[in-house]
């Protein structure tokens, strides 16, 4: 009895399920960690976002986020995109399943928004300051009704990035 029970404390439940899934990323790709490497993405995710680009988009997601210029979550972003509001839509690249989001970039698209996909969830939710991974978000160009006002610096700076994304976004959907 006593071997059995030291083997039970040795391998815990938690650690066996916990072990696989660390060892199991597809391709021996990505960690949430942002260490450089890209997480492997659903088949649909076009135009996607490289490194680079990836961390200057999220950096805006992040601005905008304190100032409250963001719309989080499919239901909100669709909602918005309905009544036409305009804006930068960022799509997590690796949802499961990927239905949730189809209709997304066919909403954008008639709504003339430009869309992107970055590589991880975890990060977009990281950036609009959310706990929980983030599927998609809208960023804003300005706030809106009791939104935080930015300083003037804070605001030249947030409109000149928003601005390059834009640009970037639309140069990548061509």
């Amino acid at each position: 009895k006593k071997e059995k029970k030291e083997k039970k404390e040795k391998t815990p439940k938690k650690d066996r399920e916990k072990t696989p899934k660390k060892a199991s990323t597809p391709g021996g790709e990505g960690s949430d960690s942002g260490g450089g490497e890209l997480r492997a993405v659903c088949a649909i995710a076009t135009p996607l976002a490289d490194l680079n680009t990836t961390k200057k988009i999220l950096k805006v997601v992040k601005k905008a986020a304190k100032a409250k210029q963001v719309r989080r979550g499919v239901k909100e972003v669709v909602k918005a995109l309905k009544k036409e509001t305009k804006g930068v839509c960022v799509i997590a690249g690796d949802i499961s399943p990927i239905d949730v989001i189809t209709h997304v970039p066919i909403l954008c698209e008639e709504a003339n928004v430009p869309y992107v996909y970055v590589h991880s969830k975890e990060e977009l939710g990281a950036a609009g300051m959310t706990k929980r991974p983030t599927s998609v978000m809208l960023v804003l160009p300005e706030g809106t009704k009791g939104s935080v006002k930015m300083s003037s610096d804070d605001k030249k700076e947030f409109d000149d990035m928003y601005s390059k994304i834009v640009s970037k976004v639309k140069s990548m959907s061509k």
